[in-house]
């Protein structure tokens, strides 16, 4: 039987919209094209959103949408219409919450929504739905023509609902209320409502599935820290974070052979995980980790983050200096195929002196974890597997990584799960931020030029007359950028910054900070709009402040303008953060444990990051920061700024050095000392503060 001629999609850039080439379906990408032929044809919508690591849009995909009678009638009833959650993160957030409106539970994807026509509003929302009846769920094709015939017969009712549905949409952003004083009491309490959740026993918050929650753990890190400074240190918080991370990379949520992290795990215990592994992940735990390390000198924490970025900078590094997307959780059919082994496998692979090793540390003598073969996680800590073997924990550890270059080798030569390699401007900048915090805290300079090439990549290839795209994929970028684009690659510069100065990316910052104000502010109510003020209008335009797999875009916007604005002494930036905190505040007061990352940049208000300049000689500054950065102080930003640096501006002017002399200035806020003069000076100053 011929395959169907390749649809529109055929013309799209992302992985996910041409995985779907060639259905039968008639698919189209969102765009006029297909609004008009709905409005002109009053067919109904049907939206499909996924995207390419999703395992369940696959199987939906080999089930429904492969299927020619299936196909059939979704293109005799319908407009049919996929969409990338990746690149169009504006409109999977719109119906998400429709779906969960509509539906009264959370949805996922594939997220599957039926749209009036006229207007885009939904009338029924569901996620994946079966070929056959299971699950609860009738099969799909009898879903279409009931959802059909209902529109058809109850356009009335329909009206109504989409009309009781845009005045919900409509109230979701906080009303404007009176300025009230910003207070620490969210702060206390989401780490109590953090605590009550949190696993004992495994790590990690709440029960299966299990995901790793950076934002929350990062909070209560830095939580610990403040506390640390007082007479009561929090000694729970920070145990939190530690079983946390020791748990998730001993566990099989780390890929114990290829290094990186997946993105969940099915059961509580961090054993094993749904195989997909994501950029945005990976970004966001390599700074964790790497700030870990510092914060306990744990090795484990260093070896996880050094792990973590060989990945990213061996597997998901363009030629170009971006980063790709994400890799699939199948290969050649199977969930988790390239990741897990057979015991035979394992003992053909290793001499024994390895296999020993392997086999104690990862229970391969016990019961197969996955499907009847081994997932890799460690049944017990590693000085026990070494004194178990009369090793030192040394020798052990250097067994071990011989053991993982040859299982590397030999899985290298199986089919690998797909990469999307799309290149996504805010996930680059999670990866962006994470090689640049991890470089400066394990020593490694090529993680910094890593970070530094990846920004590069965006300023050449997604920055255009002053504004971000959102997505480059074969030598296209595409689609206007969202919050998240332009507030974490602000976030990650300021990182970036620190690890390594350079006068042309302070401005890339500062034009970054000013299109923010300029596209996304809402000057009259305070906080930032998803979209920009000349995005397409889609039927609700979102000011989401709450921490989802991502952090908030409004609580790194909120954090970063503070910082930048302290570092130049731009007053706009302060108030635009000090704007948006007062907006988020009724929603902190209510839930703050839900607006965690927004609650690090509340920290920084109520008690301002302290700003250490260093201007001298290149290499004697960076000396400088190097030695004060060697604690964990995660409201310090040390800047090595060259004596020769020219144009700089704002505040960063006034800070500056004699010839053939170093000196660091310490501020706080808005206040400066004089010039510290030696680096002992500089270290006792700063051992009084409360960074």
């Amino acid at each position: 039987m011929a395959s169907p001629p390749p649809n529109r999609l055929a013309r799209e850039t992302s992985p996910y919209l041409l995985q779907h080439a060639g259905n039968p379906v008639d698919w189209f990408p969102w765009g006029e094209e297909a609004l008009d032929l709905a409005r002109r044809s009053g067919k109904p919508i049907l939206l499909s959103v996924g995207y390419s690591a999703c395992h369940w849009c696959h199987v939906m995909a080999h089930e429904s949408f492969e299927d020619p009678e299936t196909a059939a009638v979704m293109n005799e009833l319908f407009v049919n219409v996929k969409v990338d959650r990746e690149e169009r993160p504006d409109i999977d957030r719109v119906y998400q919450t429709a779906h969960q409106l509509l539906a009264q539970r959370p949805g996922g994807w594939p997220l599957t929504v039926f749209l009036d026509p006229e207007d885009q509003r939904p009338f029924f929302a569901g996620t994946y739905f079966p070929k056959e009846p299971r699950y609860g769920m009738p099969p799909f094709r009898d879903l279409l023509v009931r959802v059909r015939q209902w529109f058809d017969e109850n356009r009335e009712e329909v009206r109504a609902q989409n009309r009781r549905l845009q005045a919900v949409l409509d109230r979701l952003e906080p009303a404007p209320g009176e300025r009230a004083p910003l207070s620490d009491a969210p702060l206390r309490v989401a780490r109590e409502r953090i605590a009550h959740a949190f696993d004992n026993q495994s790590g990690g918050f709440g029960d299966a599935p299990k995901f790793p929650q950076p934002s929350g753990l990062d909070y209560l890190l830095r939580y610990w820290r403040a506390s640390a400074l007082g007479e009561d240190p929090d000694t729970q918080a920070l145990y939190m974070v530690s079983l946390t991370l020791v748990r998730m990379a001993e566990g099989g949520l780390q890929d114990h052979v290829g290094g990186g992290f997946f993105r969940y795990s099915v059961d509580r215990f961090w054993r094993i995980p749904h195989f997909e592994k994501m950029l945005y992940d990976n970004g966001a735990l390599l700074a964790l980790y790497a700030h870990a390390h510092l914060a306990t000198g744990e090795p484990l924490f260093a070896r996880a983050a050094n792990d973590c970025a060989d990945w990213l900078l061996g597997d998901m590094r363009s030629p170009e200096g971006g980063f790709y997307s994400s890799r699939d959780a199948d290969s050649e059919g199977e969930e988790g195929r390239y990741y897990v082994w057979t015991r035979d496998e394992i003992e053909a692979l290793l001499p024994a002196d390895e296999l020993r090793v392997v086999e104690r540390r990862y229970g391969l003598d016990g019961t197969p974890s996955f499907e009847g073969k081994w997932h890799l996680a460690a049944r017990e800590p590693l000085h026990e597997t070494a004194a178990a073997l009369s090793l030192d924990e040394g020798e052990a550890l250097a067994t071990l990584r011989r053991a993982r270059e040859r299982l590397a080798e030999a899985r290298a030569r199986r089919t690998p799960p797909g990469r999307d390699e799309k290149q996504l401007t805010a996930w680059n900048a999670l990866a962006i931020r994470g090689l640049a915090i991890a470089g400066g805290v394990l020593g490694r300079p090529d993680l910094v030029d890593a970070a530094a090439a990846g920004t590069d990549f965006i300023a050449a290839r997604l920055w255009r007359d002053g504004r971000l795209l959102a997505s480059y994929k074969d030598g296209e970028a595409r689609f206007p950028a969202y919050l998240d684009d332009y507030a974490f690659l602000l976030d990650a510069l300021l990182e970036l910054l620190q690890a390594r100065w350079d006068g042309a990316r302070l401005a890339f910052a500062v034009a970054l900070a000013d299109a923010l104000l300029a596209h996304f502010y809402d000057e009259e109510n305070g906080g930032f709009w998803f979209t920009a003020d000349d995005h397409e209008p889609l039927i609700h335009r979102p000011k989401p402040l709450g921490d989802e797999s991502m952090p908030s875009g409004n609580g790194i916007a909120a954090r970063a303008l503070q910082r930048l604005g302290f570092l130049l002494g731009e007053t706009r930036y302060l108030d635009a953060a000090a704007r948006t905190l007062q907006y988020a505040a009724p929603a902190l007061a209510e839930h703050p444990q839900a607006y965690v990352t927004m609650l690090t940049a509340l920290e920084e208000y109520l008690s301002h990051p302290e700003i250490v300049i260093v201007r001298g000689d290149a290499g004697e500054a960076a000396a400088w920061r190097d030695a004060v950065t060697r604690i964990y102080a995660p409201r310090r930003l040390v800047f090595a700024i060259p004596a020769d640096a020219e144009g700089l501006p704002g505040a960063l002017a006034e800070r500056a050095a004699r010839p053939g002399t170093t000196v660091a200035y310490r501020c706080t806020g808005t206040r400066c000392s004089l010039p510290i003069e030696s680096l002992d000076a500089l270290a006792a100053e700063l051992s009084s503060g409360r960074s």
